[in-house]
């Protein structure tokens, strides 16, 4: 998977002993750029991705601080901030661009600037005319290969907290369900003293189904965005349930030392805005680590996608128990062989 060169670096100036504001956009080469390369900024990321935060935040900088993006606008001061930058490809959609916006706003000092990058296939040109509304200005500063920055300035009068709602940002599953995962919950199996993980998993809705057939036993949600792990601890609340625990997670990094009976997964097969296997495969290898010798995993995918032979690879049994046109659901049984450990 190839990721866009960075653009931000030979464009956002910076000067020493500033306070720099990421915008839901770690993954950004930029970031690593002004932590190599400035020695006094300050730099705050506003970041959902539980995992790109934690890999700047084990660097030896102190300069470096990180606050869930869902809740950046409770979390940063007003007026404090003297650049921000946020990368369109990172945004899993309109709702969380527009809410970034909003946070640059309240944070930015007057005079203040922030940086966009982005495609206009990604709405970039749609943003420009959401950065005129909100700051008065907006102009262009680069454009390479089908990218472009574009900046607008902070006004004299700043936009203050009390003025912004403070949204709930959609994460995968926290409407109705989506025909993958009916037809996985359609295919599982579950037993009333499962021992139960569900990787990535949004909302929660396949985790909160299990739960319900499994009273004697617990389920463990992970999920590596901030904001799905808060969506599913609100769901599970008000489900009444209590044999589930909701925790922010890279892939099963939480819970390497524990053994379940039954993993489910409805991974993601798009990141930064480009289509992978990656994340998928991940899950699977992951799942043979902490699955029990005889315990079940269950996937569902969109049907060209061939997760098949790593699935045959890490376990015995492997079957299309469910399906359609559109979609499929494996199921696997009993671990074939282990992969190398993962790293914690």
């Amino acid at each position: 998977m190839k990721l866009p060169s960075c653009l931000l670096c030979d464009t956002v100036q910076l000067t020493e002993g500033e306070q720099l504001l990421i915008l839901n956009s770690a993954a950004d080469p930029f970031v690593q750029h002004v932590a190599e390369r400035y020695r006094t900024i300050q730099l705050t990321l506003a970041e959902d991705n539980i995992a790109l935060a934690q890999a700047l935040l084990s660097q030896p900088d102190t300069r470096i601080r990180h606050i869930a993006f869902h809740h950046a606008i409770l979390q940063q001061p007003a007026g404090t901030v003297d650049s921000a930058v946020m990368n369109l490809l990172y945004q899993p959609g309109k709702s969380w661009i527009l809410y970034g916006l909003q946070v640059a706003a309240h944070a930015l000092r007057p005079g203040g600037r922030l940086y966009v990058v982005g495609a206009k296939d990604r709405g970039l040109l749609t943003v420009a005319k959401h950065m005129q509304e909100v700051f008065g200005t907006v102009e262009t500063l680069e454009i390479s290969k089908g990218q472009r920055v574009i900046c607008s300035r902070q006004p004299t009068i700043a936009i203050h907290s009390e003025t912004i709602a403070q949204p709930t940002l959609p994460v995968f599953a926290d409407s109705k369900l989506d025909e993958g995962t009916r037809l996985l919950l359609e295919a599982l199996a579950v037993h009333a003293t499962d021992e139960t993980l569900d990787i990535g998993c949004g909302a929660g809705p396949i985790g909160l189904h299990i739960a319900r057939q499994a009273m004697q036993g617990h389920v463990t949600m992970v999920d590596v965005s901030l904001a799905a792990v808060a969506a599913a601890q609100q769901a599970t609340y008000e489900s009444g349930l209590s044999n589930v625990r909701i925790l922010p997670s890279d892939g099963v990094q939480a819970v390497i030392g524990q053994r379940f009976d039954l993993v489910v997964t409805n991974p993601p097969f798009h990141q930064g805005g480009l289509q992978t296997t990656a994340i998928a495969e991940r899950f699977i290898g992951e799942a043979a680590q902490v699955l029990q010798p005889q315990g079940r995993f269950y996937l569902v995918a969109n049907r060209f996608l061939k997760y098949e032979p790593i699935c045959y690879a890490c376990f015995d049994h492997v079957k299309e128990v469910n399906g359609n046109t559109r979609y499929k659901v494996l199921r696997a049984v009993g671990i074939h062989k282990r992969l190398p450990a993962i790293d914690r």
